[in-house]
């Protein structure tokens, strides 16, 4: 029985994580440990993900290894940075990329990406190089459709080379009056949305609920990194992690 907000130890404090290399591995699976870590801490905070993926995948992530619902996991749930939102497993007001950017221009983008990706000269492409998704895009050079082993692979010949931020660089100056925000987020890929629809918009959801502290864990807590701008609020707490064992370690310590 998930207890009230009003009956945990901390109940003025809430607790927000980034999923990608926070909770779980890159794209993989959170661990028996951190799920039941998180269950626990339920029980004396407020808990909560905000994530740049839509809600399928923290399902896959998250609530597939736990059996449940990842929805039902969490008190608050965020999915596209929060334009996807629920509280106590219950749908929020969304918003929506392509109605705010209009069929044209997005059509525009959509053909500029194409042609630069065609033209890209990386060692491996698979499929899926762009996905629609609820509030925003997202573009990956060498394809969504990349196994596990390719995108580790990926990831670091992107360290050495540049190719997202090259893009993203290409992108800005193609559509210098968009009024889009590019993050680069996971190991293949970078978002594409709305400025201000980064998952600080998710705070709006939380900020009547009273809550005293916001903490929140990120491992792209860098500039140009998809957890930066919440990472950096006034109105959170900080906490730069690199793997979900980082973020283990720290909620012990300041939460148990």
């Amino acid at each position: 029985m998930v207890k009230p907000f009003s009956e945990r130890v901390r109940p003025s404090t809430l607790v927000l994580f980034d999923v990608d290399g926070t909770l779980t591995p890159a794209r993989r699976e959170a661990s028996p440990e951190v799920i039941e870590l998180l269950a626990q801490l339920r029980d004396r905070v407020v808990i909560g993900f905000v994530g740049g993926s839509d809600l399928a995948k923290q399902q896959e992530q998250i609530g597939q290894p736990a059996g449940k619902p990842v929805i039902e996991l969490f008190d608050f749930a965020f999915a596209e940075n929060g334009l996807t939102a629920y509280k106590n497993a219950e749908q929020l007001a969304s918003a929506s990329f392509i109605g705010w950017i209009g069929e044209d221009k997005y059509k525009e983008l959509v053909k500029f990406v194409l042609h630069y990706v065609a033209d890209l000269n990386i060692p491996k492409k698979r499929g899926t190089f762009i996905e629609f998704r609820n509030g925003m895009v997202n573009i990956s050079p060498i394809g969504r459709n990349a196994s596990n082993a390719e995108r580790d692979e990926f990831e670091q010949y992107d360290k050495q080379h540049n190719i997202r931020s090259t893009m993203v660089k290409a992108l800005k100056q193609a559509f210098p009056n968009l009024g889009v925000t590019y993050s680069i987020g996971g190991q293949i890929s970078f978002d594409v949305f709305p400025t201000g629809w980064d998952k600080t918009y998710c705070l709006q959801h939380v900020e009547k609920e009273g809550f005293n502290e916001i903490h929140f864990f990120g491992d792209k807590a860098y500039e140009g990194g998809n957890d930066w701008e919440i990472y950096n609020d006034p109105r959170t707490i900080g906490h730069k992690v690199t793997k979900p064992e980082d973020t283990m370690k720290i909620l012990k310590e300041l939460f148990f």
